[in-house]
């Protein structure tokens, strides 16, 4: 067994190779409180990052080209203890143990079951950090300002879900395991942002395609800002975990980006949200994120737990014009008008 310095310089050296190879960055980010730790992640995910479509999961194993998508990042608002538990997440349970470090360091590969405890500990975090960076907490009501239980491959399907009844993420393993991409984290905690604001959201069809399509949308605008994405990339969502199910590429789970209108709805709430999603993205393009994402985020607590894509995109274009004038709520307007929605 190695001794604890040797460790710890291993450890030092890997941090380095990082951050000057190919791929790797290393990214400090100052924790708003509580205690931080040293980590690696996919950000969001190594097709992503790299571009290349021909990674494939090989039962988890890892591999120099999935290897050199790691990056450096600090996990931040930790509790202290060891575990990865703190202000906005809680990884509370997994199929394998739960990670514990106490020399602030969770560094591990993608072979290593406690790597998409990590993801999900560090997506989570970042997207509340963003939230709240938004004023959402401050200056405007706050949105899921709690710490998400998350559960990590404990679902014995390739699929994941939020659970409003007991307030968690689930996270499913089979082809590549859910959790390795920060997309379907970051679509999961969108879920739970839409639950925070309006108890029992997504009620019926279109509702809940809008949650759907909301969910895509903040896998992809939270991916752009957190890891820095180019925009292009960015509108295809899920790309590393769709390898295991799709057969053309570029791999999407879905598209944000997609020529769906209102007229095309057809009961099936995930096909029908990238008419949703849409709408979001070119209010996006159109406004910048973080004006288009507080005008989103603000909206959503004039929704209906069964409201219409009508009556939400209304709700949209009036926040738009408290928030930020005539002009701001024009450009939400068309964007709805452009999908038929308005």
């Amino acid at each position: 067994m190695n001794s604890r310095p040797r460790r710890l310089l291993i450890v030092l050296l890997a941090l380095i190779v990082l951050a000057v190879a190919p791929g790797g960055t290393l990214a400090r980010k100052p924790a708003t409180s509580g205690s931080t730790a040293d980590a690696w992640v996919f950000s969001p995910n190594p097709v992503a990052s790299s571009g290349n479509q021909g990674l494939l999961d090989n039962k988890d194993a890892d591999s120099a080209a999935l290897d050199n998508e790691l990056v450096a990042v600090v996990l931040t608002n930790l509790d202290g203890a060891g575990y990865l538990t703190g202000d906005w997440a809680n990884v509370r349970s997994s199929t394998g143990p739960l990670a514990f470090e106490t020399d602030e360091s969770f560094l591990y590969t993608r072979s290593d079951d406690r790597f998409e405890q990590v993801m999900a500990y560090y997506w989570v975090t970042e997207s509340q950090l963003y939230i709240q960076s938004l004023g959402f907490g401050s200056t405007l009501r706050p949105i899921n300002r709690e710490s998400q239980d998350v559960r990590i491959n404990t679902w014995g399907l390739d699929n994941s879900f939020s659970w409003d009844k007991h307030d968690l993420l689930r996270f499913g393993k089979g082809g590549v395991d859910d959790a390795e991409d920060a997309d379907v984290i970051l679509h999961e905690y969108g879920h739970a942002i839409h639950d925070s604001q309006v108890a029992g959201f997504g009620v019926n069809a279109e509702s809940g395609a809008i949650g759907e399509g909301f969910g895509d949308y903040w896998a992809v605008t939270v991916s752009l800002v957190v890891a820095g994405m180019p925009a292009a990339p960015a509108a295809c969502v899920a790309d590393w975990d769709a390898v295991s199910y799709t057969s053309t590429t570029p791999h999407c789970l879905r598209r944000v980006d997609t020529n769906l209108k209102y007229g095309d709805l057809d009961g099936r709430v995930h096909h029908d949200g990238q008419v949703w999603s849409r709408a979001l993205w070119d209010i996006r393009n159109a406004l910048g994120h973080t004006v288009a994402d507080r005008i989103i985020l603000e909206a959503q607590f004039d929704f209906a737990a069964d409201t219409t894509m009508a009556d939400a995109a209304l709700a949209t274009v009036a926040a738009a014009n408290t928030l930020n004038g005539a002009a701001a709520a024009a450009a939400v307007q068309a964007a709805f008008e452009a999908r038929d929605i308005l």
